[in-house]
């Protein structure tokens, strides 16, 4: 196994990369071209809790990732029991030279493939002849030796789909008992549909946030967990506070979006009242209220004094005139 892995430069020009790609997903593709199980065929054993491990990952992360490269992207094959993984152009890029050293290299490397299925997408790719047909001879190899049986393998079909017949209710049996039920299933894509938003909207995600996440599906159920991510996007926050609505859901016996919707409009109200409320109150305050009621109630008083001390001054004034009006009439006469 070679210590260096060629990464050509163009791999940044390819319109897959720049256009299909996230940046989450060129770190995983750069991961798959130069882990050290890495070999020269391009074909290469690994398990998923080793590539989780590596990046720092989830299990579920990584399922998503291979899922996307396999379906969407159509760059790499997996086989799930020999765990095994093909990088179908890798041809294109390092097997374009051969020698005597590398081809005893890719001849002792093709033996040890347990799948032989995966060359066959890598040989489309291979421009260089020698290497191509070391490819074709294992794969060659493995169809005359599967041919060589699958007269018996048919026979023993046969047999084996008449004892399935006659133990039909005991299949059925086993087969609640050993394979996931459909809720186990639907769990599982719903995990999977969720830790897919997060990733493409929130960033990375690790064992620990992957783990909550879970737990509140489990909890309150896909589509609530789903709605409050979105919430939290609109306010530009990160998952802390995707977690506290779900938490505050949670004391309020939230189960639907439909509840969702319900308090929304309580509080939309509520909110209404209160500021209708303030808008009144500052109309009429209180102090102009209170004021008003003091002055009513001590008015009556004050006004009266008043007044009779305002009659005795005038009579007074009018009596001192009447006094000195005499006295200027007396003195002419």
């Amino acid at each position: 196994m070679a210590k260096y892995r060629q990464v050509h430069t163009t791999f940044w020009q390819d319109p897959k990369v720049l256009e299909e790609m996230t940046p989450e997903d060129k770190y995983f593709y750069l991961y798959l071209l130069t882990n050290p199980n890495t070999t020269q065929i391009g074909v290469y054993q690994i398990t998923k809790k080793q590539m989780a491990f590596d990046l720092g990952y989830s299990t579920e992360s990584i399922n998503s990732l291979l899922h996307r490269f396999i379906t969407l992207h159509k760059l790499i094959k997996y086989n799930e029991q020999t765990r095994e993984l093909a990088i179908l152009n890798w041809g294109k890029y390092n097997l374009h030279k051969a020698g005597k050293p590398v081809i005893d290299c890719v001849n002792k490397e093709l033996k040890e493939v347990k799948d032989k299925t995966l060359l066959l997408d890598i040989m489309k790719h291979i421009p260089n002849d020698s290497v191509l047909q070391a490819f074709s001879r294992h794969v060659d190899d493995t169809h005359n030796d599967t041919s060589t049986r699958s007269g018996q393998e048919k026979e023993e079909e046969k047999e084996k789909e008449k004892e399935e017949e006659l133990l039909l209710p005991e299949k059925d049996m086993e087969s609640e008992v050993g394979n996931p039920s459909e809720s186990e299933v639907s769990s599982r894509s719903s995990y999977q549909s969720i830790f897919d938003f997060y990733q493409q909207n929130f960033g990375m995600l690790n064992p620990f946030i992957s783990q909550q996440i879970q737990h509140w599906i489990d909890d309150m159920g896909e589509e609530l967990v789903l709605e409050a991510m979105e919430l939290t996007l609109k306010q530009q926050k990160a998952w802390k506070y995707a977690e506290g609505i779900l938490k505050a859901w949670a004391n309020r016996n939230v189960r639907t979006v439909a509840d969702v919707r319900v308090l929304e409009a309580e509080f939309k109200n509520k909110r209404g009242f209160k500021q209708s409320g303030r808008v009144r109150k500052e109309m009429v305050p209180d102090w102009l209220s209170q004021d008003t009621g003091e002055v009513d109630s001590q008015t009556s008083t004050p006004v009266a004094v008043a007044k009779d001390e305002f009659e005795k001054e005038k009579r007074k004034l009018e009596a001192e005139l009447k006094a000195l009006h005499e006295e200027l009439k007396a003195g002419k006469e």
